[in-house]
């Protein structure tokens, strides 16, 4: 893997480190293709139920590298990381700014903590742009409409405090903490059954907006899934044992 990302696997949770604080981790082709290789780690190790996304040096990414995009266009893997997003969950641990693109990577995860002060915002219409990676549908759905169309409009973010309060944060931490918060968070999450994690994630991102009787088609080949893995006979095995599960993934 580039080390334009940094991976680095700690018990269940993998720590996945943007690397081009120089750049302030703006995204070119290196970067967008070692995210999608640490996504595919993540989700191809069983050993690993989520993961922490943040950013080396001063701030968490500061959008698309310009300079490359001159020259390169669109950067590789950037788009397939937005898109798909990763199977099992992901923490954004946010220090000093989360801009443009670099928002949007925050987005495309599960939960955010974000450092006290810090910047959030989607700034593209000041340099002749749009923010076309998913912020302009995921964002109103995790701040007011009315946010939403300002940050857009204005180019003008918001801070970690104000993204708290409409609850797109789920965590402030103290300067220099965030990843040390969303350690906690992922943590937690990974003393729970890897399969049993990824389906509710998958539950709840895609039955946004369904009908009650299209949610319970989506749901019933996941029940099947998770209901009959070996997860599901070792979780009320330890239970009656009185004893912390031994997750296997499968």
């Amino acid at each position: 893997m580039s080390d334009a990302v940094l991976t680095e696997a700690r018990g269940r949770v993998l720590l996945i480190t943007l690397n081009r604080p120089d750049q302030r981790n703006a995204i070119n082709s290196d970067l967008g293709l070692a995210l999608v290789a640490a996504v595919n780690e993540l989700d191809g190790d069983a050993g690993l139920t989520a993961a922490v996304l943040t950013g080396a040096g001063r701030g968490f990414c500061a959008g698309m590298d310009l300079k490359a995009f001159l020259t390169d266009g669109m950067p590789k893997g950037f788009n397939e990381f937005l898109t798909g997003g990763a199977r099992k969950p992901l923490i954004a641990a946010i220090e000093g700014f989360a801009l443009a693109g670099g928002l949007e990577l925050a987005l495309t995860c599960d939960l955010l903590v974000a450092a006290k002060g810090s910047k959030l915002g989607i700034p593209e219409a000041g340099v002749g742009l749009f923010a076309a990676g998913g912020a302009l549908a995921r964002l109103p759905r995790r701040v007011p409409y009315g946010v939403a169309m300002e940050m857009a409009l204005t180019a003008e973010p918001i801070t970690a405090e104000q993204a708290h309060e409409y609850g797109l944060v789920s965590r402030l931490a103290e300067p220099g903490a965030a990843v040390d918060v969303a350690m906690e968070l992922a943590e937690r999450i990974a003393r729970n059954a890897p399969l049993s994690v990824a389906a509710s994630k998958q539950v709840l991102r895609e039955t946004q907006g369904r009908t009650e009787a299209e949610f319970w088609e989506f749901q019933a080949p996941l029940i099947r899934e998770v209901f009959t893995s070996e997860d599901a006979k070792e979780g009320p095995l330890a239970f009656a044992e009185k004893r912390a599960p031994n997750w296997s993934g499968k």
